[in-house]
């Protein structure tokens, strides 16, 4: 059932000219070299130090790894990040059966 919900969103998104990141609710990631990252449509700060940042997505985690990583700016689905980045990876959770 998620898939076709995920699938009609697509087609949706399509018809409707909308942007891919607002149809299939995944992260707006803006990058200026490796010194400042901004991030949208995210659902919340789950972990911050000076050398990573976690953040909850609708379907997994994204992790922003670096060295004296400071947050500048948080809205509740924003953040301007900046440091030096080295690293983002994304843990996408698992299928969940309806």
């Amino acid at each position: 059932m998620k898939r076709w919900s995920r699938r009609l969103r697509q087609l949706a998104g399509g018809v409707l000219e909308l942007p891919q990141d607002v149809v299939l609710e995944v992260p707006r990631i803006t990058m200026i070299g490796h010194l400042q990252m901004y991030i949208e449509n995210h659902r919340g700060v789950l972990h911050f130090s000076e050398k990573e940042l976690r953040l909850l997505l609708t379907n997994g985690q994204m992790i922003v790894s670096g060295e004296q990583l400071v947050i500048r700016a948080i809205l509740p689905e924003e953040v301007l990040l900046e440091g030096r980045i080295g690293g983002v990876k994304f843990l996408e959770t698992g299928p969940q059966s309806s």
